[in-house]
């Protein structure tokens, strides 16, 4: 359930681990495909009603975020900006430049 769901005097006490932050962004990943398929539809009501509820998640999120700054992910692992491109997905085919 949606943070924007809890009642007000539970806000607050809900252990925050993994599961919880996969939870929410599993619900995001849903609530941005129905904004999606409302967009298309042309329902802007339906829109602006499932981003709101979007946007109390991701700032949930990132609250969360910004309350743990040990939790930092692993270095070792290449941002995008930094992993090598591979040609064959750029050209098509292999080789270098």
């Amino acid at each position: 359930m949606s943070v924007a769901f809890v009642p007000k005097r539970l806000r607050g006490k809900a252990k925050i681990n993994q599961e919880t932050v996969q939870r929410l962004l599993d619900e995001n990943d849903q609530l941005i495909r129905c904004i999606t398929e409302y967009m298309q539809k042309g329902r802007a009501v339906e829109c602006v009603q499932y981003q709101q509820i979007l946007h109390r998640n991701i700032v949930y999120l990132a609250t969360i975020a910004d309350a743990s700054p040990d939790i930092m992910p692993p270095s070792s692992n290449p941002t995008a900006a930094e992993a090598p491109v591979s040609t064959t997905a750029v050209n098509g085919h292999e080789g270098t430049q």
